[in-house]
This record gives structure tokens, C-alpha cells and sequence, in this order.
């Protein structure tokens, strides 16, 4: 079963996401903040990764750091979902790694349209790579 690691601080976000998530068939592992997140991404070492961008302590930025730089998670789908829509923030997000930027409020199809493409894709890290 692939399993998508869901990284999101917003208790009502994160219910609903879950819900969509396991309803086409991906077992969700949630994680209630970055620090976490990034615990539960090198136990599990998901098929894909949703985070937030803005949480308390630890961001999704230095998520996002974190997973690139480790050999396990390296190569793992990275989705942004975020209420940050300014451009700059969203080329940041892509220089540094992440596969897509979804801002939120956003329709859930679009959501599973990405998760989608790049579990059929992978990553455009590993990509780079090879």
C-alpha cells in the first residue's frame, strides 16, 4: 500500500486530508507538525510527502531541508500545500526541492491529481539525478 506522510498543523486540515487520502486507497501517516515530521518520514520513509509550509517551531522549509538531505528520503515527492501565494515564496519552495506547490483554499481533485503524478513520476530530484 503506498503510504503518504501528511505534515500539518491545522487539526481541521489535517481530518480532511486524511479522510480524502484514505478514501483512494493510501495509507496516511500524520504528523501534527514539522519536527514530527520529519521523525515519522525517516521511520517510515513514505512514497510521498505533504507538508505545510508555515508551522510553529519547525517549518515546512526546513522539513523540506531535512528530507532532501537525507540519502532514505532524498529522492521522496515533495508537495507544498500552503496559504502562502505570493510568487516569491513559491519559486522558493521549488528551488529548494519541492515537486509542487498547492496553495490552499484548494479543491481536493487538484490535490489528488498531483499526488497522483508524481507517485507515477517520482521525484524531479531523483530525476535530476540520473
Amino acid at each position: 500500500m503506498i503510504k503518504i506522510l501528511l505534515i500539518e498543523d491545522n487539526p481541521d486540515i489535517l481530518a480532511n486530508l486524511t479522510e480524502s487520502l484514505e478514501l483512494e486507497g493510501y495509507r496516511v501517516i500524520v504528523a501534527h507538525g514539522g519536527e514530527v515530521g520529519i521523525s515519522l518520514a525517516q521511520l517510515f520513509t513514505p512514497d510521498l510527502i505533504i507538508c505545510d509550509v508555515m508551522m510553529p517551531e519547525v517549518d515546512g522549509f526546513q522539513v523540506l531541508q531535512a528530507i532532501v538531505g537525507k540519502q532514505e528520503t532524498s529522492k521522496v515527492p515533495f508537495i507544498f500545500c500552503s496559504a502562502l501565494t505570493d510568487d516569491g515564496r513559491i519559486s522558493e519552495a521549488m528551488h529548494h526541492g519541492a515537486d509542487a506547490y498547492i496553495t490552499k483554499p484548494f479543491q481536493m481533485e487538484s490535490l489528488l491529481a498531483k499526488v497522483k503524478v508524481l507517485l507515477e513520476t517520482g521525484s524531479k530530484r531523483y530525476q535530476e539525478v540520473h
